[in-house]
């Protein structure tokens, strides 16, 4: 896997999340590498987490698919934590 593919995909949450909230300018998308996996920590503003989240996790889990199908065609898997305001980066 590539930097140049970790910043794809970084960029292609930050996208999607700001198509979602109303603050568009507060979306930061940080990307923590582990062992086997790459973590994308998610932090909007305050009042955007629920449009992030969506009805019962609805939006969250289709961006976590989205995410799924990315890292099978990159063969790295990513995984998606929105961070709430209290929540530690």
């Amino acid at each position: 896997m590539t930097q140049q593919d970790m910043v794809a995909v970084e960029q292609l949450v930050r996208e999607i999340a700001r198509a979602l909230v109303d603050e568009p300018t507060a979306v930061e998308v940080q990307s923590v590498d582990r062992e086997e996996n790459t973590v994308l920590k998610l932090r909007v503003a305050p009042q955007d987490v629920g449009k992030v989240i969506g009805k019962q996790g609805r939006t969250a889990r289709s961006v976590r698919t989205i995410l799924g199908a990315v890292s099978m065609k990159l063969h790295h898997r990513y995984t998606l934590d929105i961070l709430e305001e209290d929540d530690e980066a």
